[in-house]
């Protein structure tokens, strides 16, 4: 697991801890590297993103929420692994739902768990990576039918909402379809959850 997409970044305000668990991660085969501050992290991950994040919830000036926001507008598709020595099950509970967060680890951290975690997150974004590649290619009058057919909406409903004719929807919809080379309506609800 040397290549790119085993990238992890490992984010506490402990420098000791997070180094560890950096470590921890390398002996297993992980490209992980850690920062002692979210901010150089921010600074550094448009040109060097990775498929993992590491984050404690509780540091200084941006604590892990907030920084997991920041790190959703840069890369959606990156998995969030959060860690904290103060656990409660209201930030368990925002961790996943509002934070989008794959974990909730507790301190000290439990290695097998944490390993589970960073590859299901590895894998987690490589599969999410891939979705949105198979959608970059739509034009935007097709990513709005796209985004109202993964809605469930029908193409009658499509074409009243955009104010075309119901012939024009069907034929986003196929080419919908063509670009992002699914079969069905299913597959393309999938495609955008």
């Amino acid at each position: 697991m040397t290549d790119d997409a085993s990238k992890i970044y490992v984010v506490d305000d402990d420098c000791d801890l997070g180094a560890s668990v950096a470590r921890l991660l390398r002996r297993h085969g992980f490209d992980a590297d850690s920062f002692l501050d979210p901010v150089q992290l921010l600074d550094v991950y448009v040109t060097a993103p990775a498929h993992c994040i590491v984050t404690d919830v509780m540091m200084g000036d941006l604590d892990g929420f907030a920084f997991a926001d920041q790190i959703r507008v840069l890369d959606p598709s990156t998995a969030i692994i959060f860690m904290t020595a103060w656990p409660t099950t209201a930030n368990a509970v925002d961790s996943v739902r509002r934070y989008g967060g794959l974990d909730y680890l507790e301190k000290p951290i439990d290695e097998e768990r944490l390993l589970a975690a960073a590859r299901e997150g590895i894998d987690w974004a490589c599969e999410r990576r891939r979705q949105l590649s198979r959608t970059a290619a739509l034009t935007p009058r097709e990513r709005q039918v796209f985004e109202l057919l993964i809605l469930g909406h029908s193409n009658k409903v499509i074409a009243a909402i955009l104010g075309l004719s119901p012939k024009t929807v069907e034929d986003h919809r196929a080419s919908v379809m063509g670009k992002t080379g699914v079969n069905g309506l299913a597959q393309l609800i999938a495609l955008g959850g």
